[in-house]
């Protein structure tokens, strides 16, 4: 970057919304509680409407759920969307699995186990946000290598709704299973072993759906 280019500024709606979906993830903001754009904007030290621009946003993305001039609520976790999303996932990235792992150099591998080592460290520490951070960094690499805004964009629209699952996921014993298929993931991209990395990557997130889909 030279000195004349403009500094990167997060929008005040990206601070809203990173926050809110923060909340909704942990449990503070549990589900069917109200919320109140004014009280909420109070909290967040910020004004209304970039309270309501993520309020919308949380919306759009199924973890809100609204009624005009009523009610503006934290989305129930509802199983059938869970996996509807879930299943849009796991395709994308087992497509940019596919894409990636002839492209990958050693400094992407890097990025994956350093990102890995994270996710056991957040483990250890029993937090489950730092994990989900981790876990998102690992999986950041392949979109990154293979390129596909489209399916770039389309992981970024369904991720959200799949956090409260994760959450409960890497709060788990369970979690230590993901940790050790990420190795193997790595492992089959360094080797240059496509298919085996998309069936990897395919087990990764189909082991969320098997613990973590509530009825």
């Amino acid at each position: 970057m030279t000195a004349l280019e403009p500094v990167p500024r997060r929008l005040l709606r990206d601070e809203a919304y990173d926050a809110l979906l923060e909340a909704i993830v942990s449990g503070e903001l549990p589900p069917g509680q109200k919320l109140n754009d004014a009280e909420l904007a109070e909290r967040l030290g910020l004004s209304r409407a970039p309270v309501r621009q993520a309020l919308a946003r949380l919306a759009a993305e199924r973890l809100v759920v609204s009624k005009p001039q009523s009610y503006t609520r934290v989305a129930p976790v509802v199983a059938e969307e869970i996996r509807d999303a879930l299943a849009v996932v796991q395709a994308m990235h087992a497509l940019a699995v596919r894409e990636a792992v002839p492209r990958m150099t050693e400094e992407h591998l890097d990025r994956m186990r350093a990102a890995n080592a994270a996710f056991v460290r957040a483990l250890d520490a029993e937090d489950a946000l730092a994990a989900i951070a981790a876990d998102d960094e690992l999986h950041a690499v392949p979109i990154e290598v293979c390129g596909n805004a489209a399916l770039a964009e389309t992981v970024r629209r369904y991720t959200p709704l799949l956090r409260r699952p994760e959450r409960r996921r890497f709060s788990s014993a369970a979690a230590r299973a993901s940790a050790e298929r990420h190795d193997a993931l790595i492992d089959a991209c360094a080797a240059g072993a496509t298919e085996a990395a998309v069936e990897l990557s395919g087990e990764i997130w189909g082991g969320l759906d098997a613990m973590d889909a509530p009825s």
